[in-house]
């Protein structure tokens, strides 16, 4: 009975630990550029798009796919590297356990 009531400790444990690094992600700050810089675009620790930033020089009114193509690309830069940071933490926590466990917050 004591392996059972240390697996469900050590459950809590991680249920915390899980729910401050869901914390930590929400004010984490990621971003990534596409066109040499001409877009930029942060998000947080979760992949939300919290700004974009736009150089007026590529804004070309005959040329609106070029400027559609590079805030997609930055986008998914961006949220690509929030994933992998988001792995990378999450092995931490879990020690190498698998990502999806039932009962504990799913981030992505």
């Amino acid at each position: 009975m004591t392996d059972f009531s240390q697996l469900m400790k050590l459950g809590q444990q991680l249920q915390g630990r899980m729910t401050e690094l869901k914390e930590n992600l929400e004010s984490k700050s990621i971003s990534a550029s596409s066109g040499g810089g001409m877009v930029t675009v942060e998000v947080d620790g979760k992949g939300q798009i919290q700004k974009v930033q736009i150089d007026p020089t590529c804004v070309d009114s005959r040329d609106v796919e070029m400027l559609e193509d590079l805030v997609l690309a930055a986008i998914s830069e961006a949220q690509n590297k929030a994933q992998s940071s988001y792995e990378q933490e999450m092995r931490k926590v879990t020690g190498g356990f698998p990502m999806n466990i039932p009962g504990l917050p799913k981030l992505f």
